[in-house]
């Protein structure tokens, strides 16, 4: 299952964050993957498009920004398989 994590840096945070993700690395728990990121121009947010089979997994991961960041988890899912699961509920009805 893939999710959309949207990190909100904590308030003056943001060179902390960098600065543990250079030493540290992301962290990431066997099983979770990362696909790609995208950082909001004020340096103040963080979009991840992350992947995994267990949700709990995503939870380990946090906890090791907890203190740098506050999390949005939004499990997502692909336009075009959107589309497919909405045009084949409506043509079952």
């Amino acid at each position: 299952m893939r999710f959309m994590v949207v990190e909100h840096f904590k308030e003056g945070k943001a060179r902390k964050i960098y600065r543990r993700a250079e030493e540290s690395g992301r962290m990431l728990p066997h099983g979770l993957r990362y696909i790609d990121s995208w950082v909001s121009i004020r340096l103040d947010r963080c979009f991840q498009l992350m992947e995994c089979d267990d949700e709990h997994l995503l939870e380990q991961w946090i906890d090791h920004w907890r203190d740098l960041v506050e999390f949005e988890v939004i499990p997502v899912t692909t336009s075009t398989d959107a589309a497919n699961r909405v045009l084949n509920s409506q043509e079952k009805k």
